[in-house]
């Protein structure tokens, strides 16, 4: 009987966004008794949609085998962690995810949303409600995850391999919360654009949505790819992946609509613009949900399911963004014109970054889904690293030139010569790191040289906004721009130095054999079967030596049964100036076994330069919601 209280739960959260929307429509007539009700209908489909969620995970922790989900995702004998986090490692279990966060969002706006006039609100509302309403839709009747399976089997299939890592606990659910946020800065967007309320009081209700999306999504990229690092076993943080990329775009829209709706709230400009690129940063989540779930692509990351169902997604998709643009183009007549600035300006440098940000958002957009349009009319291609690094790096360059540039420039009207005067540090140090570079470590390639000298720049003007300020007295969201910034510039240097200075080495020893990679000697010390509770593997005695100091470490080659699978699991010696990456391959018939050494200078500082970003996101968050409390001047120039 869980199974279909869960499902229950799944209908009367249905039902209730469906009365929802009915309610926000008549409340946006005039009927002020209904619309008074539309908040509690909100928290209660919301807390439904927790309940559902949480009887699913219940009958994956139970290994209730008469659930088609479980059953054919999960395993009596695996650990409780795989268990928990195999309720989201599915299709039909993520999709329940994505409508729990999604029902949890709309009802923290209908909790805690007081800035907003009520009619804005109460349409904002109604448009989540449309929102939840197809995915429990599509939940329902194409993706139901209670389905009961008779007779029930014994045992199940078992979580796919790859999948079994404390990552799947922490990685989709951060990401998914990122996706699902950026539904509430859009519903926002549809809530003015209906009451022809797009001012600055709209945006500085929408910015702290659109922030706590934005860390959510940089930690879900970050977790995902020192996940994706570890686990597969090919010693790479990205590879331009379409489901990488699908995660790639709503941040990179994200981006430029906290950016814009920034100005929109601090100096009432660029109000169309990020009225729109709300629009645009919600396409692109609906974008990555399709890419996921349609049975298009192939990748580790994809889900491959049934094709009707991503038909089913498309046609959200439509429904959604076709209506919200219908709406822009009906209603944008009516949004004033914000406050005007010069080109020399914050808000110049702002909207510089935005049109950079939309080009690299283009760029990842086409190479993605060229490749599927080509299948279309039988033509097979790949797009890949190549084609993305060239394509995009340059423009990343300049965007990053913009970035430590910006908090240097007045708003509304400045002078270039004293830009060019406040930026002599930063300038001096971006030359110092070239010159250093060209001659003490060439030769290495163009774009990695140009990206250690623009990290380098722009770690020394992201602290620009704090020179001249009593640092006790500076509040919260200023550090938390200076921290991201800065998280930036410390994953820009950690990707320059993983292209330019990563050694690899492919070798075949025999026990007692040694080989040197980077700063380390790697002796193979021998191979040993080690068996758990649902795999057996065998594991690699490798011991490393440098500069007098030894450890060990143990790669292992393992081998599942339920379902038949054999993984890479990769061994890393992690210190400041970076990590040995180890893998163990096969044996080639002679004694001698495999061995895949990489030596990575200071690949770490990506991962730390995310966390910062996420850091600096949170503490930029914290300082917007709690009350401001009385600063000293600041500079005239921030």
């Amino acid at each position: 009987m869980l199974a279909e209280a869960g499902l229950a739960a799944l209908w009367l959260a249905a039902a209730l966004a469906a009365l929802q929307l009915l309610m926000a429509a008549l409340g946006l007539k005039g009927n002020g008794e209904v619309m008074a009700a539309v908040r509690p209908v909100a928290v209660v489909q919301g807390v439904l949609a927790i309940v559902a969620m949480g009887v699913l995970i219940a009958v994956f922790w139970r290994s209730d085998m008469s659930v088609a989900l479980v059953a054919a995702n999960s395993h009596s004998a695996k650990p409780w962690l795989y268990k928990v986090a195999g309720a989201w490692g599915n299709h039909e279990g993520s999709m329940l995810l994505w409508v729990t966060i999604l029902g949890l969002a709309g009802g923290a706006v209908a909790l805690l949303e007081r800035r907003l006039p009520e009619r804005t609100l109460i349409a904002t509302l109604g448009a989540q409600a449309a929102i939840a309403l197809g995915f429990y839709a599509f939940l329902l009747f194409a993706s139901n995850p209670f389905a009961r399976l008779e007779p029930a089997p014994a045992d199940g299939m078992g979580l796919n391999p790859l999948l079994q890592d404390p990552g799947l606990a922490f990685h989709p659910p951060t990401l998914y919360a990122g996706y699902v946020g950026l539904s509430v800065a859009f519903s926002f967007a549809v809530g003015a654009l209906v009451t022809r309320d797009v001012g600055r009081e709209f945006a500085r209700a929408m910015r702290p949505w659109v922030l706590g999306a934005w860390i959510f999504l940089t930690l879900g990229i970050t977790a995902g790819s020192y996940w994706a690092y570890y686990e597969l076993g090919w010693g790479g943080w990205w590879f331009w992946d379409p489901v990488e990329n699908a995660s790639l775009m709503p941040w990179l829209a994200a981006t430029a609509l906290l950016h814009s709706v920034t100005v929109l709230a601090t100096r009432d400009g660029l109000r169309a613009w990020t009225v729109m690129l709300a629009v645009v940063a919600f396409s692109m989540s609906m974008l990555g949900t399709f890419l996921v779930r349609s049975g298009i692509l192939t990748s580790v990351h994809a889900f491959a399911v049934d094709p009707r169902r991503g038909a089913f997604i498309l046609a959200l998709l439509v429904i959604y963004i076709g209506g919200a643009l219908v709406l822009f183009a009906a209603r944008v007549g009516t949004v004033r014109q914000g406050t005007m600035f010069d080109p020399v300006s914050r808000e110049g440098g702002l909207v510089a970054n935005n049109l950079l940000l939309s080009v690299i958002l283009g760029i990842v957009l086409i190479g993605t889904l060229y490749p599927i349009v080509a299948a279309g009319f039988g033509v097979q291609l790949s797009v890949g690293p190549p084609f993305f690094n060239k394509a995009a790096g340059p423009i990343a360059l300049l965007l990053v030139a913009i970035m430590a540039v910006g908090p240097l420039l007045r708003w509304r009207r400045d002078e270039a010569q004293a830009v060019i005067a406040r930026a002599t540090w930063p300038i001096a140090a971006t030359a110092f790191a070239f010159a250093g570079l060209i001659v003490f470590a060439m030769p290495i390639g163009v774009l990695p040289l140009l990206g250690l000298s623009a990290a380098t720049g722009l770690a020394v003007a992201s602290v620009a906004p704090l020179w001249k300020r009593d640092l006790r007295r500076t509040p919260l969201f200023t550090w938390g721009m200076v921290i991201a910034h800065l998280g930036i510039a410390v994953s820009l240097a950690g990707m320059a130095c993983d292209a330019a200075f990563t050694a690899e080495r492919l070798i075949a020893l025999r026990p007692g054999d040694a080989t040197r990679i980077g700063p380390y000697r790697v002796t193979l010390d021998g191979i040993s079967p080690v068996v758990a509770d649902n795999w057996s593997a065998l594991q690699a005695q490798l011991t490393v030596t440098r500069d007098g100091g030894s450890r060990r470490l143990y790669p292992q080659s393992r081998t599942f049964t339920d379902p038949p699978t054999t993984t890479s699991e990769s061994a890393i010696a992690t210190v400041l100036d970076g990590q040995l990456y180890t893998v163990l391959g096969v044996a080639d018939g002679r004694g001698r076994w495999q061995l895949r050494l990489w030596w990575k200078p200071f690949v770490t500082l990506i991962w730390f330069g995310g966390v910062l970003v996420a850091l600096g996101g949170a503490l930029s968050l914290l300082g917007r919601v709690r009350p401001r409390r009385r600063s000293r001047p600041e500079p005239a120039w921030l």
